[in-house]
């Protein structure tokens, strides 16, 4: 698994060698205090002083000699960590079989080639120390005088070949390990799990695995060929993941292969990583995705007309949970629209408006909206007047916070946004989307009133992302939590309980009316049948223009965006929202 630099290798950089007493204690044989006892052999430790050239090779060439000749003990004698040393190499013996191991001395190695080897970048070239001693810090100055001088080692590579029972497959591969010397003036190999293979870290493990096929060709809801420039960078990725969310319902083996493979069983967003198939599984299957080229082209376009703003789109099939669309600006690096963690702003006043609903509150309830809300730290609106005679539902339209605040502090028992995010609407309940993806954020603010006040109005601790939004857009619009999917046939998490009717009736209400006579009605014209929308705005830190938030739904259709320094919602992110709208029509 590519997971950056392999730690433990060394190479002419210091390494603190660790124990129980530090690193004049590091021994491989011990002693005993018995004074009567005969004379224990002296302790074998690592010293500063690197080994030879001469040794370094003789070091390596016994090493490896006594791995591929199967004697695991006189191998793992040969490092500094035996009892390491030998668990690993069993391990590898046991769980990648090979049926023969030729492994040749490729003589000194540089950092640049085991940096390549291990898909390090080249700043990262230099094979970094182990963990410092204890008492060193970060300073160099400081680890100097805090440690006696570290050991240094010599970075040799090797050739590697292994052949397998049934195939005339060999798997070849360059191997790294590094050389330190023993105070009995005898080299040994500094132990690493990357000594197996570069790509090796503490906490993987290296087996012979069936090879599920791996699709062709990606192919949209309507089995063309998938498009989207934010989209086709993770699409490895989603194949890995989809492939071991449905591993349990894929009993039939009967297409699998199977080869070396690298996994990390204590990460679930790991990505296996494939180093040999020896046995290829049978031709793939196209692999259909959820999405819509028509309302994903829509999706990277409203991002690419954003002008060099960041920000993410998403949408969602409210009837079934299935992702649509996503996009990304950039399109490279951070998933945000999945992985963001932003505030939502006043788009959150849908979750606040159910809890409110649910308590008997309801749209037509007087709720008067003043300048400033009541909780200690005055919160404002955005706007200077206030509405002393507004509803509920006309406080929502007009997107009042101090209205939202005030009547959350007096109607909302303590936890009661947490704990309706999760019953109703999904949040926190571990997603499995198909790609890695941050689960939104509604804390229980407890008895604080002026986070209680945040949370109403989408600020404070909550943290969402366009998935997070429309999904609580879909909910509304359906009556009931379908978690977003990517592919179709992925389990999806089921929420405790629906949405009531009754609640889910106002709310659309709510939606509506903002949507042809809200702050939405100018983004929502043309398109406001049948629909409902929410504007937001959020602020953060490190922002002076507040981030743009917009949702909206219209049919079978759910949409959100975010556009990080946008402005208020009708300004970035709306336009983006509408965009999709009206790339789907009638659906």
């Amino acid at each position: 698994m590519r997971n950056g630099a392999k730690t433990g290798l060394i190479t002419g950089v210091a390494v603190a060698v660790l124990a129980a007493g530090g690193y004049g204690a590091y021994s491989l044989v011990g002693g005993s205090d018995d004074k009567d006892a005969p004379a224990a052999k002296k302790a074998r430790t690592v010293v500063a002083e690197p080994p030879s050239a001469e040794q370094a090779t003789a070091g390596t060439k016994d090493f490896l000699d006594a791995w591929a000749a199967g004697d695991l003990a006189k191998a793992a004698s040969l490092t500094d960590d035996p009892a390491g040393a030998t668990t690993a190499l069993t391990a590898f013996r046991d769980q990648v079989k090979p049926s023969g191991l030729t492994l040749t001395p490729a003589g000194p190695a540089t950092p640049a080639a085991f940096a390549s080897a291990t898909g390090t970048p080249s700043a990262a070239a230099k094979p970094p120390a182990t963990t410092p001693a204890p008492g060193a810090t970060d300073s160099p100055s400081a680890t100097a005088a805090a440690t006696p001088a570290a050991p240094t080692g010599v970075l040799m590579g090797f050739k590697a070949r292994a052949e397998f029972e049934g195939t005339n497959r060999v798997w070849d591969y360059s191997g790294f390990l590094s050389v330190v010397k023993m105070s009995d003036n005898t080299p040994a190999v500094h132990w690493a799990p990357s000594v197996i293979h570069p790509h090796l870290a503490p906490g993987e493990t290296i087996a012979v695995q069936p090879l599920p096929p791996i699709a062709g060709n990606v192919v949209d809801r309507n089995n063309k060929p998938l498009t989207g420039a934010s989209i086709t960078p993770l699409i490895p990725t989603l194949q890995a993941k989809v492939a071991k969310l449905l591993a349990d319902q894929n009993k039939d083996q009967s297409d699998n292969g199977t080869g070396v493979v690298i996994t990390n069983a204590a990460d679930q967003n790991s990505v296996p990583d494939r180093l040999f198939t020896i046995v290829d599984p049978k031709p793939p299957k196209p692999f259909k995705l959820t999405i819509d080229n028509t309302l994903q082209a829509a999706a990277e376009k409203a991002m690419t007309d954003l002008g060099g703003k960041k920000g993410s789109i998403v949408a969602i099939e409210p009837s079934t949970g299935q992702v649509l669309a996503f996009a990304n600006a950039p399109v490279t690096g951070l998933n945000r629209a999945f992985q963001g963690q932003l505030a939502p702003g006043s788009t959150l006043k849908i979750l606040t408006s159910t809890a409110l609903l649910e308590a008997g509150v309801n749209p037509d309830t007087p709720v008067a909206c003043p300048t400033l809300s009541s909780n200690p730290k005055k919160i404002p609106n955005s706007f200077p007047d206030a509405y002393p005679n507004n509803t509920l539902q006309q406080d929502f339209m007009i997107s009042c916070n101090t209205a939202f605040i005030d009547q959350g502090l007096t109607s909302l028992k303590p936890g009661a946004l947490t704990t309706t995010a999760k019953d109703v609407y999904g949040i926190g309940l571990n997603w499995q989307t198909g790609l890695p993806s941050f689960d939104a954020v509604v804390p229980d603010a407890g008895t604080n009133k002026d986070e209680q006040a945040m949370q109403s109005i989408g600020q404070g601790k909550v943290q969402m992302n366009p998935l997070a939004i429309a999904s609580i857009t879909a909910t509304v619009q359906s009556g009931s939590f379908k978690q977003p999917i990517l592919v179709a046939e992925l389990p999806q998490q089921k929420a405790p309980r629906d949405l009531g009717p009754d609640v889910a009736g106002k709310l659309r209400q709510m939606m509506a009316a903002t949507a042809t006579g809200g702050t939405a009605k100018d983004v929502m014209a043309g398109i406001s049948d049948n629909a409902g929308a929410k504007t937001g705005s959020a602020e953060a830190t490190g922002i002076a223009t507040t981030n743009s938030w917009f949702t909206a739904y219209r049919g079978n259709l759910a949409v959100a965006s975010e556009v990080e320094g946008g402005g208020h919602g009708v300004e970035a992110a709306g336009p983006a929202v509408a965009a999709i709208i009206k790339a789907a029509g009638n659906r």
